[in-house]
């Protein structure tokens, strides 16, 4: 019986806690691409099944130059790999890769 209340225990705090899951997303400009209008400036976001989020954990700069013609993530859609969760309405991010430019 001990264990059992025990196994349920775990179960229940496993549940509790999302997990966090890694997954090829859409980062960009979460402004200039995306349309997000809930700051101000320049900001990265990123875009899973068809909701934008802006970043915490990754800023858009880290990622060279935002404003570059043909990187920049003001003008360009890239891919990342990211792994994280939505957080009240952010993507927290533990990890963030660019795939491919």
């Amino acid at each position: 019986m001990k264990k059992f209340i025990v196994l349920i225990f775990f179960g229940i705090l496993a549940c509790a806690n999302p997990k966090e899951k890694t997954q090829i997303v859409e980062a960009s400009c979460g402004q200039c691409q995306f349309g997000l209008k809930n700051q101000n400036g320049c900001d990265l976001a990123i875009k899973v099944d068809g909701q934008a989020y802006f970043v915490d954990g990754a800023h858009i700069d880290d990622y060279g130059d935002s404003h570059d013609e043909n990187t920049g993530f003001c003008n360009v859609v890239r891919k990342a790999e990211v792994s994280g969760k939505v957080e009240d309405g952010r993507f927290k991010s533990s990890s963030f890769k660019i795939v491919e430019k």
